[in-house]
């Protein structure tokens, strides 16, 4: 966790905010576009790779309850997070996210639902946007994590799972699709049913760390 800190320049010691800025700095410095077709091209993909894991990792370890999570003192209201959302010390969204990796989705989806609109940033769209996934509603689904994105679109694991949906659904739509009828009437083809697996593997490497 230590190399991670200083990775991104920091003292474990400081805050989201603190956090937040390094990272961006460090992505304005080193994005490859700045460095398309030079002779840096492939050091700036590594060094941002670099940089995105280690600002994963500290976003993960704070999420979680880790060492100086969202409860610093010096970062004034303990229950606000990086996005002007407010958490109740990060463990609402913590208890989502074991819900969604036990596949208990109507604990989740609960949870989620039952919180105001105040509170609902980044993170909400993010975990009901991976609750729908797991349910095989894309399209609601990805709505969702295009809006987490927007909110937050330094955060490498909003990206990775938005980018993984659409490249399964753009390979998915370009497939051969049989369609039959259950007995229960519902329309499904062998499509939709390999869209749905993947995509609950898709949660499932987001939250299990499977990267």
């Amino acid at each position: 966790m230590m190399d991670a800190y200083k990775i991104l320049g920091v003292s474990p010691s400081a805050t989201d905010e603190e956090i937040k800025q390094a990272y961006r700095a460090l992505v304005r410095k080193y994005h490859p576009d700045k460095y398309a077709n030079t002779d840096l091209a492939e050091m700036a993909n590594e060094k941002m790779k670099e940089i995105n894991a280690a600002y994963e990792q500290i976003q993960q370890a704070r999420r979680s309850g880790g060492e100086h999570s969202q409860q610093n003192a010096s970062y004034g209201n303990p229950f606000e997070g990086a996005n002007g959302q407010r958490r109740d010390s990060g463990s609402t969204f913590g208890r989502i996210r074991q819900h969604i990796n036990n596949g208990a989705l109507d604990d989740a989806y609960a949870l989620l639902i039952g919180m105001p609109d105040g509170e609902r940033g980044s993170e909400w769209h993010f975990l009901i946007g991976c609750v729908l996934l797991r349910r095989g509603q894309i399209i609601d689904a990805q709505t969702h994590l295009d809006t987490a994105c927007r909110i937050d679109p330094y955060n490498a694991e909003y990206r990775t799972v938005r980018d993984r949906l659409r490249a399964q659904t753009a390979a998915a739509a370009g497939g051969y699709r049989t369609t039959s009828s259950s007995p229960s009437g519902c329309a499904c083809s062998t499509c939709d049913i390999c869209m749905t697996l993947a995509c609950a593997d898709l949660c499932c490497d987001c939250f299990c760390g499977n990267r």
